[in-house]
């Protein structure tokens, strides 16, 4: 028997019908919910880019979504795909789903994107670490209304996918402002 292969379909928000959407919604709060909170400002930051999805006889599966951000690095203000939202259903675990919804929002982040980035928790480390994905050592903050603020809390969890740029990851990274978590 051969194990099945699981590909992702790529749909921008503006295409996500509202059942979907809600589905999509519903599948990633039902998946943190186990460690975390996943709140409504955080479903908006996977909102406005591409979403990776996956259904099985119509049931959503899987997410991941990437969306535009800006990363300052070195006085350059980097166009980042972030990634957001990435969940698979508790019945579907370790089938490789996770894996499927990285690999489509990964093209995205390669076709348009100088650098992909993302927030992660320690479960998620064991996905992105084996595909390239480079864990921020320096310090991180945010360019918030009032100015230039370190985010202590978010040192660490930070991951980066460089495309065509050379990184150090010892530096400080800062990322754009949004409501919520900035990370």
């Amino acid at each position: 028997m051969h194990a099945q292969v699981h590909t992702a379909r790529l749909v921008h928000t503006s295409d996500l019908d509202t059942e979907t959407r809600a589905n999509a919604q519903q599948l990633v709060t039902e998946a943190f919910a186990t460690w975390t909170e996943f709140t409504e400002s955080d479903w908006e930051h996977a909102l406005g880019g591409m979403h990776a999805i996956i259904a099985h006889r119509g049931a959503l599966i899987a997410h991941a979504a990437v969306v535009q951000r800006r990363l300052l690095y070195r006085g350059t203000a980097l166009r980042c795909g972030y990634v957001e939202a990435v969940a698979v259903h508790e019945d579907w675990r370790g089938q490789g789903l996770a894996h499927a919804v990285m690999d489509a929002v990964e093209q995205v982040i390669r076709g348009a994107y100088r650098i992909g980035a993302l927030s992660s928790s320690p479960i998620g480390e064991k996905i992105y670490r084996p595909r390239g994905w480079l864990n921020w050592q320096g310090p991180t903050s945010v360019l918030a209304p009032g100015g230039l603020t370190r985010t202590p809390d978010d040192d660490g969890s930070v991951f980066v996918l460089p495309v065509d740029v050379d990184v150090d990851v010892t530096a400080e990274l800062v990322c754009d402002w949004r409501d919520g978590d900035v990370w």
